[in-house]
């Protein structure tokens, strides 16, 4: 009897280790392709990263890939509730490319539909936290969108309305909206970053000189910080009533530039950053500091 309970214990502790090793490998075999987003989830306690081979989560430390399909997510962004995104579906997965507009409510594990399957592919898309307002920028007319240029949703792609964008001097490489205001917006391009009250009717420059290649909204609206690149990176943060600017440090990132910028709903001093050059950090501190979580594609613990 003794023998058997020892036998049963060391099967169980084997099985114990081994889930472990395979836990670590997955955790360190996680290689960031491509990134196409960044987000915190409702909790704090998960970042999301979409990839070229689908969606990348960072948890107490280690790496891991989130279930459902292994899609190439595209112009990725996260509400309160729910999980946005365009893109590619992933080889053999059977579904209309491009996917248009897709949501999902648990975290990634499956996606709905909501319109311009086989015709869209929002490479730049912003959701309000709060509201669960959806802006795109599209390149190209389709059967919902008449033109190119900046268009948003409120009711999840069953009506959408044209921007007409004056003063916005450029197609945007950012688009940012506010988490409980989803009227205002901005939105940053190679001639500065500009701000909309109206839903992007009418924009004004706040920031010129130097191109904007991310924005985003703090949780609380207030701030606006935004990303640029004018011989070297930097990254600004703006109290957008004001006009007050603080500059933020940055890791040293060389010839690199910040690409998405995100912060901790639960714990609203907490920041991440991804790069161009496939680089990830956060920061506990308001970006005073900061800790890499990902070096050129390949994470770290």
């Amino acid at each position: 009897m003794r023998r058997t309970t020892t036998i049963v214990v060391a099967a169980v502790f084997s099985l114990f280790l081994n889930s472990l090793m395979l836990a670590r490998a997955d955790a360190q075999s996680v290689t960031l392709h491509h990134v196409h987003g960044l987000s915190y989830s409702a909790d704090g306690r998960q970042i999301f990263i979409p990839s070229h081979n689908g969606l990348a989560v960072y948890s107490d430390g280690r790496w891991s890939m989130a279930p459902g399909p292994a899609h190439d997510y595209m112009g990725f962004s996260t509400t309160k509730q729910f999980f946005y995104s365009s893109g590619h579906p992933a080889q053999g997965a059977g579904l209309i490319n491009p996917f248009g507009l897709l949501k999902s409510k648990d975290g990634g594990k499956s996606w709905t539909k909501l319109g311009l399957e086989g015709e869209a592919d929002f490479h730049l898309l912003a959701a309000s936290y709060g509201t669960n307002a959806v802006y795109v920028f599209t390149h190209a007319p389709n059967s919902r969108m008449s033109k190119p240029g900046i268009y948003s949703t409120v009711n999840d792609g069953f009506a959408w309305k044209r921007a007409e964008s004056r003063g916005l001097e450029g197609d945007p490489f950012a688009l940012t909206v506010h988490p409980s205001n989803d009227k205002i917006v901005a939105a940053g391009n190679k001639t500065g970053l500009y701000f909309s009250t109206d839903g992007g009717d009418n924009f004004k420059r706040l920031a010129g000189g130097e191109q904007v290649l991310a924005a985003f909204f703090d949780l609380d609206g207030k701030q606006l910080w935004f990303s640029s690149y004018s011989g070297k990176p930097a990254l600004t943060r703006l109290d957008w009533s004001s006009g007050k600017k603080t500059n933020v440090s940055l890791p040293p990132l060389t010839q690199d530039a910040v690409a998405y910028i995100a912060q901790n709903p639960a714990n609203r001093s907490e920041y991440a950053i991804a790069t161009f050059e496939r680089n990830v950090y956060v920061s506990k501190d308001q970006g005073k500091t900061w800790t890499q979580i990902a070096n050129r594609g390949q994470t770290t613990r």
